[in-house]
């Protein structure tokens, strides 16, 4: 079969106790999960900061904690996308040159692939980049496809989440934006409305901008203000095209937003919103650079907060869509210290149970941990050994009142004046 097949290959990457979808069996508190050992070739080389170490980790202490062995778990099998699958979102000159860059270096003409994004310290190319790439999109339409054909109720594609990739242009160490190509895969199919909810630090623009005038495609993006961070973009006067007003939601966030700020902005906006639009299918995004030690960026969230957002998206995925929740990873650059314990939680959620944070790491897990750091040059004494970052939370929900005072509290009620009453809610009340 040629390497741009739009069928997957039958032979899942999983522990042998995990069942392949199609399977057969009740799809109540069925989980598919996306995993391939070929998609840590999505590499940008040893001194990027986007490591695939990450994903080994997280799969790992996944596999360590028996997620991957609960009842209901089913593997999904990558395949990497047709230009035909891609051109739902991306450009054709613009994929034509991804594949330009996948060529051996000595081939490159730097000055024609940098006005796609490609080069430099962001995007550099490497060997094998596009089909890398459209692995993880097609990752993504698998978990897509699965949801649909009701062999799952819930799917996870943790190398997925490349929400800064443009129609014509890389960025923000995304190539393809597997999120967008699912999406439009998905209304393409003929799913009614799909809500997006993006969590990382970063503004889900890409993301945005691929669905801005599609009415079926509600995007929400919870981030840190783009007067101070990287895309520079995502503020609330940003509703939606002429066609779709309404339908791109901006939630922006002051620098140094705490762990329990974080989880009231998001709960202060995101269930009435998602109750609101009623989308029949639910895909999120869960970066992990929202966490305190993260190098590239300024929030100070916890993994407590991470687990309890997971936990929110998964419950109004379940009353609201009847459980047809696309979970995706994300940005997250303590690639050893904080996005394995955030994304293993993730696996947790989706698959069943939350992980009590203060559980102890396995001693397996903690062996690869070493390893790992030893390979990168990292300490090779963590600092916590357990699930959670020992920071229990303590929200002051929204309907505990409003602080104009509260830089954070003046940003949520921007947000709230600005979306909601475009879904019929009241900004002051609901």
């Amino acid at each position: 079969m040629p390497a741009d097949a739009s069928t997957p290959d039958p032979a899942p990457a999983l522990p042998d106790a995990a069942a392949t979808v199609g399977a057969g069996a009740d799809v109540a508190g069925t989980c598919g999960i996306v995993w391939s050992d070929d998609l840590c070739e999505y590499d940008f080389g040893p001194y990027h900061p986007m490591s695939p170490v990450r994903l080994t980790l997280t799969r790992e202490l996944a596999r360590a904690s028996g997620v991957l062995d609960r009842p209901g778990v089913r593997a999904i099998e990558p395949f990497v996308a047709s230009d035909e699958q891609l051109g739902g979102v991306h450009d054709a000159d613009y994929i034509a040159a991804v594949r330009r860059a996948s060529a051996p270096s000595e081939g490159h003409v730097f000055e024609d692939l940098i006005r796609f994004g490609i080069g430099g310290d962001d995007v550099p190319s490497f060997p094998g980049m596009h089909t890398a790439s459209a692995r993880i999109a097609g990752g993504s339409i698998a978990a897509i496809d699965a949801i649909r054909s009701g062999e799952v109720r819930h799917a996870v594609n943790i190398a997925g989440g490349l929400h800064h990739a443009r129609p014509a242009s890389a960025s923000g160490f995304c190539v393809y934006n597997d999120a967008a190509v699912a999406i439009r895969h998905a209304l393409d199919s003929g799913e009614e409305r799909v809500m997006y909810i993006d969590t990382d630090v970063h503004h889900g623009d890409g993301v945005e901008l691929a669905l801005w005038d599609e009415p079926r495609a509600i995007t929400l993006s919870v981030h840190e203000t783009g007067e101070r961070l990287f895309p520079g973009t995502g503020f609330v006067q940003d509703t939606g095209g002429a066609n779709a007003q309404g339908s791109a939601i901006n939630v922006p966030l002051p620098p140094r937003t705490t762990a329990d700020g974080w989880v009231r902005a998001l709960r202060a906006t995101v269930p009435a919103l998602v109750r609101a639009v009623r989308p029949t299918l639910l895909v999120t995004q869960h970066g992990a650079d929202t966490h305190r030690v993260d190098p590239l960026a300024d929030f100070s969230v916890s993994l407590e907060a991470h687990r309890e957002v997971m936990i929110m998206l998964r419950e109004l995925a379940d009353e609201v869509c009847g459980g047809r929740w696309l979970a995706l990873g994300g940005g997250g650059y303590a690639v050893i210290d904080v996005v394995p314990r955030s994304w293993a939680q993730l696996l947790a959620v989706a698959t069943g149970e939350a992980i009590d944070p203060t559980a102890p790491l396995p001693e397996a897990y903690l062996e690869a941990e070493a390893r790992a750091r030893g390979e990168h040059g990292v300490s090779p004494e963590p600092s916590i050994r357990t699930y959670g970052d020992g920071r229990p939370l303590d929200v002051r929900d929204w309907e505990q009142g409003f602080d104009p005072e509260s830089a954070l509290d003046r940003a949520i009620q921007a947000a709230r004046r600005g979306a909601f009453p475009e879904w019929g809610l009241d900004p002051f009340l609901d």
